[in-house]
């Protein structure tokens, strides 16, 4: 309407002017609807030809989106194991910490594994100092063990000499006697010294591998007490919490999150906007923007582009065992834009999850000042800023009748 009125005022009004007062024709004799149609024809026809050209100047060059929304991250609230709620620790809407406990779930079966687990690493420690006890024991025994085995030798040379000097002092099978008793105590000393080997094997390397083993198993145990007790992965809120001691929990995905926790600062001091495919080309980062919000009535919010998605969602495809039919690729998408204040703090009381209408304004003061551009394209770029104050009073318009909207048209 704006366009219309615009551009009728720069064809139709000054031909009516000069008809009405210069030439002296009146409403209802001289000029009528019809005449009015004939005569102006050709200013009718140009001026609904330069407003569509104007309206087609500010869309393109100064982009606006109704897609236009305050987008913040939920975490569900998932237990990693199943069971039922023993305890709760927080109650609904309540702000929490990071690390700080939700809920916990019944850990009997975890703690009663726990202790086992402790018990097997007592047990391993007392196995260690009867290990240590055996190595001594060991030692003993080898050590007598090549006390009777020296005192063998020691016979057996000795009667060995005397039979050399004088067979008749000692009896060849004594001799023999001697021989067998002392590989019979050599034996005995490599059995003592095996079962030294043994007992220390067993307590450098046998047992040490088992406390270890015992103490991962622990660590395991405690890792699974641990997730018995869920606790909330960063600061902020939760909301729709409304577990009860009694109530049956599952792990994701077999049934619903016990809550949603949502973050601290989720979704403040942006927006997000999906605008045309075909303004593409036009936005750019930097480009001053203005917003306004159901949640915000008669307010004008200045932004900037902080980001333009380079992709568009409409196109992404994920791997199937079916070729992809673009036909049901749906609707085409938008180009994804992030806003950011312009000063600091215009956000703060705009809630996350607000619908809002925001406007994109294109700025060429660089191209109309540097020495290459010409005066038509100056003048032609001139323009194009300059109608922005179109769009601008546009969206005042809708900030003014966007309460109204909500209100009267929409109310209940």
């Amino acid at each position: 309407m704006l366009e219309l009125i615009l551009c009728s005022t720069l064809t139709l009004l000054p031909d009516y002017l000069i008809r009405r007062y210069l030439q002296g024709k009146r409403l209802g004799h001289e000029i009528t609807l019809f005449s009015v149609w004939y005569e102006l024809r050709w200013g009718i026809t140009l001026c609904l030809i330069l407003t569509v050209l104007l309206i087609m100047t500010v869309l393109y060059n100064h982009p606006s989106s109704k897609n236009v929304n305050a987008l913040f991250r939920t975490i569900s609230i998932f237990a990693e194991t199943g069971g039922r709620v023993e305890q709760v620790y927080v109650g609904y809407n309540e702000h929490v910490k990071k690390g700080q406990p939700l809920f916990k779930l019944d850990s009997k079966r975890q703690e009663a594994a726990l202790e086992t687990v402790r018990a097997k690493i007592a047990e391993v420690e007392a196995a260690m100092v009867g290990a240590k006890a055996d190595v001594l024991t060991s030692q003993g025994k080898l050590d007598e063990a090549k006390g009777n085995y020296q005192q063998a030798v020691d016979e057996f040379e000795t009667k060995k000499k005397l039979y050399e000097r004088n067979p008749d002092v000692v009896a060849k099978r004594e001799l023999e006697k001697l021989q067998t008793l002392v590989a019979t105590r050599q034996g005995a000393v490599d059995a003592a010294d095996a079962s030294k080997q043994s007992a220390e094997t067993r307590l450098s390397k046998a047992l040490p591998a088992q406390k270890v083993s015992a103490e991962a198993d622990l660590a395991a145990a405690k890792v699974e007490l641990e997730k018995m007790t869920i606790r909330a992965g960063v600061d902020g809120r939760v909301d729709q919490f409304l577990l009860r001691p009694g109530d049956v929990v599952q792990p994701a995905p077999v049934t619903r999150a016990a809550g949603i926790l949502i973050p601290d600062g989720a979704g403040e001091d942006r927006l997000l906007a999906g605008f045309n495919q075909i303004e593409a080309q036009v936005i750019k980062v930097g480009m001053i923007a203005e917003a306004t919000c159901v949640t915000k009535p008669l307010t004008i919010i200045p932004l900037v582009v902080s980001r333009v998605q380079d992709v568009i969602a409409a196109g992404q495809i994920l791997q199937t065992n079916q070729l992809t039919e673009l036909e049901k690729l749906g609707p085409p998408g938008t180009v994804l834009v992030v806003l950011e204040p312009l000063y600091e703090g215009v956000l703060d009381t705009v809630p996350p999850g607000s619908n809002c209408i925001a406007n994109l304004y294109s700025d060429h003061h660089e191209q109309i000042a540097s020495k290459d551009t010409g005066m038509l394209e100056r003048i032609g770029l001139h323009f194009v800023d300059a109608v922005a104050l179109v769009h601008a009073l546009i969206l005042r318009l809708q900030a003014v009748v966007l309460p109204l909207k909500a209100l009267i048209f929409e109310g209940h």
